[in-house]
């Protein structure tokens, strides 16, 4: 059923102009001598050739909803305008990145080559190549990255006529494609290393695609074992939420629960394109009528009756305030962790956190840590969101929640206390404050590897640090940064995020909780949802 045409025309049985062994297997036994003799209810059209060697009056009588593949570049077989003109049922692609369905090889070779490489492959078999395809198609059905979608806004990316191929900057193709090959590849018998777990390899490739993956892995391994798994997102609604919930199902982190008016839900998860389904990937908590309503928010009133609730303001605001909703059902035990603060500022969110969830046992206070991955290292910050002006044995607890945390990432802290002071140069109050935490933490602390006060540059450069004090008990370089307010916190957090880190962090991770319970920021991106998801779920599984 395939009939080929080149430069001589078509190549039939008997030609010799130009012909190969390549042409000669596709040789029909036809009178046929041009194109336009062929076309005749052609299902689909494949150039390679020249531009607009497809005539528009060509196309009228190709079978119904054609393909039309014309490839040649940089001008089509035929315009897919004109293309559209005639056959407004055609599926048309090209190789040009300004029409839709642009047919790029970027979108195989890498990933190919990957599978093929680290499978060890002797050869690239037709099994490889067709496993490739299968990804691609696959990931084409999908629903659009948060990459993606930011890139290409206003575009309905969506599978259809006009949506066949995934754009070449989806972060996921190398997820996809590099593991179906190498599976290919063992399975044709020429991987001389065949990958025995391939979800384990589909792991280790996140690192390559996401920044924060190497960091996340041991959080992510938790979280897909897990047995506590349901986590709860107090903006439900949210389109960043959403896109990270299908990221989260796909990826088997967690059970979501989402807080919201379900139809408006719904309405957004088809207008994003996304495969989610109601029961069958989350569940959720109605914000416009719930049967446990009346239990919440009684129960809220005999926990926040003496701190100024009433009962009618209890009524009130579990009906509207999502973060107190969330809060609730973790308290109820119907969730096993929560996510909130994709809108607003962190004491909006802790306000009704610590009224329901309160303190750990022995917490005198909450803090907020980030952890920035810049080029060459990992840094944590603290405190970056909470406390406004923490006094010295705040500071001390701060840091050692902080460096409990870095534990759990497989990191073993090393501490600096900062200051605009280096070893008591200044005797101004903020560099008093840093050395009073740090004898408290060499009390408290005393195999925890910290010292203090210094600059920001000390911290980092262990060869300056040791000309300014030879017997530091810091070794190497800091990878827990303690700030000595609010406002040198959060404003090297988010200097360092936006011109170092290429906006890649984890966090803020909330310290002091009593349960699983993070607040996340107006910025946070779909990422970063979805780590703090993998966290949230280890926590809880502690």
């Amino acid at each position: 059923n395939i009939w080929v045409s080149d430069l001589a025309g078509v190549v039939y049985a008997g030609r010799t102009e130009l012909m190969d062994e390549d042409k000669r297997r596709f040789a029909q036994d036809t009178p046929a001598r041009t194109l336009a003799e062929i076309i005749d209810g052609a299902d689909v059209f494949l150039g390679l050739s020249a531009g607009g060697v497809l005539k528009p009056e060509y196309t009228l009588r190709m079978a119904d909803k054609p393909i039309i593949l014309a490839l040649a570049n940089p001008t089509p077989e035929i315009l897919p305008e004109e293309a559209r003109a005639a056959r407004p049922d055609a599926i048309i692609a090209t190789g040009r990145s300004d029409y839709p369905n642009q047919v790029n090889n970027v979108l195989c070779f890498p990933y190919i080559f990957r599978g093929a490489l680290d499978s060890g492959a002797t050869t690239i078999t037709a099994e490889m190549e067709v496993a490739a395809v299968r990804a691609i198609a696959e990931l084409a059905q999908a629903e659009q990255s948060d990459v993606v979608a930011a890139t290409y806004v206003g575009e309905p990316l969506r599978f259809g006529p006009d949506y066949l191929i995934p754009k070449p900057f989806d972060p996921r193709l190398m997820i996809k494609i590099a593991p179906a090959v190498a599976e290919a590849a063992a399975k044709s018998g020429v991987a001389r290393r065949p990958i025995a777990d391939l979800d384990a390899y589909r792991d280790s490739l996140q690192q390559f695609v996401y920044q924060s993956g190497a960091l996340m892995r041991p959080m992510f391994s938790i979280a897909k074992k897990a047995a506590k798994k349901r986590i709860v997102y107090a903006e439900g609604e949210d389109e960043r939420v959403l896109r990270a919930v299908r990221v989260v199902v796909d990826e088997h982190l967690a059970r979501p629960i989402l807080v919201g008016r379900p139809a408006v839900i719904a309405q957004r998860i088809e207008r994003f394109g996304l495969r989610l389904e109601q029961e069958r990937d989350y569940d959720v908590v109605n914000t416009d009528f719930d049967p446990r309503y009346r239990d919440f928010w009684q129960t809220y009133y005999q926990l926040a009756g003496r701190k100024g609730v009433t009962p009618a303001m209890a009524k009130i605001e579990m009906r509207r305030r999502l973060t107190l909703i969330s809060s609730m059902m973790l308290h109820k035990g119907e969730a096993d962790g929560m996510l909130c603060g994709t809108w607003g500022n962190t004491h909006i969110h802790l306000h009704y956190i610590d009224q329901v969830i309160g303190r750990r046992p022995g917490a005198k206070v909450y803090a907020a840590m980030n952890v920035l991955v810049l080029p060459g290292r990992q840094v944590a910050l603290v405190d970056t969101h909470v406390n406004i002006d923490p006094s010295a044995d705040e500071i001390a607890e701060i840091t050692c929640m902080a460096s409990q945390e870095l534990r759990r990432f497989g990191i073993v802290p090393k501490v600096a206390l900062l200051s605009h002071s280096n070893f008591g140069s200044s005797p101004a109050p903020s560099a008093l404050k840093m050395r009073e935490a740090l004898a408290l933490l060499r009390e408290r602390e005393p195999d925890l590897e910290v010292d203090g006060e210094m600059q920001g540059d000390t911290a980092v450069d262990p060869v300056l640090r040791a000309s300014l004090m030879v017997d530091s008990a810091l070794t190497g370089e800091a990878n827990l940064l303690v700030f000595p307010n609010l406002d040198a916190a959060n404003i090297s957090y988010n200097l360092l995020k936006a011109t170092a880190g290429n906006n890649i962090a984890i966090g803020p991770v909330l310290l002091g909780a009593a349960k699983p319970v993070h607040i996340l920021t107006a910025s946070s991106t779909v990422r970063r949802i979805v780590n703090m998801t993998a966290l949230t779920v280890a926590e809880a599984n502690l």
